[in-house]
């Protein structure tokens, strides 16, 4: 996130459980397999010693935050773009956590948080703001679409200025002599 603050940023207080590499970008198992393997000890995993510490989730129009509650600072960042699965577990309605392509390499995490009432409510407003990102991304793209658009129909109608330039030319240069 900015150093500026957008209006549209929210902020929730929620226990993290833990991020764990995934096979797959979504679906409710993969969420349900990720809980599981948390819950197997891991001795080599720190990201699992780290687990259900308190932790504030920063959600804006870019991305999501992960800071540590106590000294704000920033654990992990999530671009909207790279997120492509968020839900609340089914058997445990306190637990949620979303899936998001890691930034630089070829692979997924899961994310996963404990909220004791908000974990409805934060998987509607991650979903929302991915929506309105995509619908953001689709207008600017839009945009660029109908410049590019533009561009091209500028370059026929040069060249095809630039050919009755030649044929008006040829013309005067007849009717001089």
């Amino acid at each position: 996130m900015s150093d500026i603050e957008d209006e549209s940023d929210i902020s929730f207080t929620v226990k993290f459980l833990g991020r764990v590499e995934v096979v797959r970008s979504s679906g409710q198992q993969i969420l349900e397999e990720a809980v599981q393997s948390l819950k197997m000890p891991d001795r080599f995993n720190s990201e699992k010693a780290a687990k259900k510490s308190k932790v504030l989730i920063f959600l804006s129009m870019s991305g999501i935050d992960i800071l540590e509650y106590k000294t704000k600072f920033l654990l992990y960042s999530c671009p909207l773009s790279t997120v492509s699965f968020c839900a609340v577990l089914r058997d445990s309605p306190k637990v949620f956590g979303f899936i998001a392509q890691h930034p630089a390499a070829d692979m997924y995490h899961c994310y996963l948080f404990q909220s004791q009432k908000l974990a409805p409510v934060l998987v509607s407003a991650i979903g929302d703001a991915f929506r309105a990102s995509k619908k953001e991304q689709n207008v600017r793209g839009g945009r660029d679409l109908v410049v590019e658009a533009l561009r091209h129909k500028n370059k026929v109608l040069q060249r095809e200025n630039d050919e009755l330039r030649k044929k008006l030319g040829g013309h005067i240069y007849e009717a001089m002599s």
